[in-house]
């Protein structure tokens, strides 16, 4: 089964972000290509739903994090390259009968820019193979490697006969080997030099992650089947926020929905993105921001964060939230294993509403015991209900102290329900009632 998520999950992350400057992709995207970004993106758009594929990749990271190689091509061969193998004019091969006097004395006077054009893409093709065949030797891989199946195929391409001449060479080719070079590359085996940059991208990709990975001390998650369902994490922290205080969280089948509460200024939406960041990076086979992570794959993840009003449809925030609570329980009802995030769930509405259809919606959740949940409100009273008759319901919160009249902040979880209640304190903090007296009286005539 395909993993499934949407636009307003990759928003809430910032997986690709409006500007780009700070979206995870950016974080996340070191590559010395620009067929490795492309790789990269495929990923982020695609995560994985497989257990064994997940663990796979991941392992091939952590082994290029291990070794601390770096990516031994100058970026300018792939930018050679490409253009090189994107012309397929067969008038633009090279030939003997370009070799003249005349015709160099005409590149003296005038360059030929397409000819320049193939001998460079020859001559990157050459070094790229030759630097290949060097590298991939010094990987010492046992048959079992997760590696080793990739380095076998490109040693299949470079062990191919019609590339022998290349790994002859003495020095760099001349004319006439360049233009027998150049039929071989882009005519005959075109199809395989193609494959083998694929590859190179791929390596640039792993080299490139795994380069985040030991810079920004990212951990390699463990994927488990589905049918677990749990997740183990242990010093999660959001990636995109300076001194972010980590938090562990484990979720079981007998407790698979997350209820959160906490004030305003908490950490709620923090923690939930980060918890959601994670499951997300996971799914991809990536490192993620945290000590360790043990998780359940899922088939999916939605997660409701900052969700808009959908003016264009006229419709109202709590009516977008209802579109997207229904949204949800299609998905589930076609029995997908999906890892569900809602963030102060109706708050779009009064309070007596709220407060019903959290408990409504909560309890209908809480039936689907092959999904997680992560649900966080301000209707506290909600719990009471939950907690007294929907026995796989958890709760957890982040706790506010105060010192004297200024709330203070943990970010740190904890079991129960808050009974923080300070929404006043910090309007009066704000001095927001002083504002609007001083307003009054100088509005009033004197």
């Amino acid at each position: 089964m395909l993993f499934t998520t949407d636009k307003q999950t990759l928003d809430d992350l910032n997986i690709f972000g409006k500007h780009g400057s700070d979206s995870l992709f950016n974080i996340f995207n070191r590559c010395a290509t620009r067929g490795g970004a492309a790789v990269l993106e495929e990923m982020f758009r695609y995560p994985l739903s497989d257990h064994a594929t997940i663990n796979r990749r991941s392992s091939i990271i952590s082994y290029f994090a291990a070794t601390e190689k770096t990516f031994p091509f100058p970026s300018s061969h792939f930018d050679a390259i490409e253009p090189y193998m994107s012309n397929r004019d067969e008038r633009t091969k090279l030939t003997q009968e370009n070799n003249t006097i005349g015709r160099k004395m005409g590149n003296i006077i005038a360059p030929d820019n397409t000819t320049q054009l193939i001998m460079k893409g020859v001559a990157a093709i050459v070094d790229l193979m030759q630097t290949s065949r060097s590298f991939m030797q010094d990987l010492a891989l046992s048959d079992a490697h997760p590696y080793a199946q990739e380095k076998d195929s490109i040693f299949s391409i470079l062990d191919m006969p019609a590339f022998e001449p290349v790994f002859s060479l003495k020095g760099k080719p001349g004319f006439a080997q360049m233009a027998d070079l150049d039929v071989v590359f882009r005519f005959r085996y075109r199809e395989e030099i193609r494959q083998l940059l694929q590859r190179l991208y791929q390596l640039d990709l792993y080299m490139s992650i795994a380069r985040v990975a030991g810079e920004r001390n990212f951990a390699f998650a463990k994927a488990l089947p589905g049918n677990m369902l749990s997740i183990k994490l242990e010093h999660v922290f959001h990636p995109g926020v300076p001194k972010a205080v980590p938090n562990n969280i484990r979720i079981h089948p007998d407790g698979n929905v997350i209820f959160l509460t906490g004030a305003n200024m908490a950490g709620k939406s923090t923690f939930m993105k980060s918890l959601s960041i994670a499951m997300f990076l996971a799914h991809m086979g990536f490192p993620v921001p945290a000590a360790s992570m043990e998780f359940s794959v899922m088939d999916g993840i939605y997660t409701t964060i900052n969700l808009p009003d959908n003016l264009g449809m006229g419709a109202s925030h709590f009516y977008a939230e209802v579109l997207r609570v229904k949204k949800m329980a299609a998905e589930l009802s076609q029995g997908k294993k999906l890892f569900i995030v809602f963030d102060e769930l109706f708050r779009g509405t009064n309070v007596k509403d709220a407060y019903e259809a959290t408990i409504a919606i909560t309890k209908g959740f809480a039936t689907r015991h092959n999904s997680l949940f992560v649900i966080s409100t301000h209707i506290i009273e909600a719990g009471d209900i939950l907690r007294a008759d929907t026995p796989n319901v958890r709760f957890i919160y982040l706790p506010t102290s105060m010192n004297g009249n200024t709330p203070v902040y943990t970010y740190t979880l904890e079991e129960g329900i808050t009974d923080d209640r300070h929404g006043m304190i910090i309007i009066n903090n704000e001095g927001i009632l002083d504002i609007l007296e001083a307003g009054i009286q100088q509005t009033q005539p004197a």
